[in-house]
């Protein structure tokens, strides 16, 4: 795995796990990144991670009706 540096301004008043959440959720939702993967990044279970995603904005289903369908079938 590899680390990254960023540069914040110090008045974003957010926490580092926040930062951390909030690009392990845009990596998952752009499916650059499977649930377990961005859970370690956050340093989160698979469940908890999932659980915490709607806080974030993002759906644990996808955006496409296939998608949907998908997960039904593989239920």
């Amino acid at each position: 795995m590899r680390t990254i540096q960023l540069n914040i301004p110090d008045g974003v008043d957010l926490k580092d796990y926040d930062f951390s959440m909030i690009l392990a959720a845009k990596l998952y939702e752009d499916a650059k990144l499977s649930a377990g993967q961005a859970a370690k990044i956050v340093g989160l279970s698979k469940r908890a991670f999932i659980e915490m995603l709607g806080k974030y904005g993002v759906s644990v289903f996808g955006s496409e009706i296939s998608d949907l369908h998908s997960d039904i079938e593989n239920a």
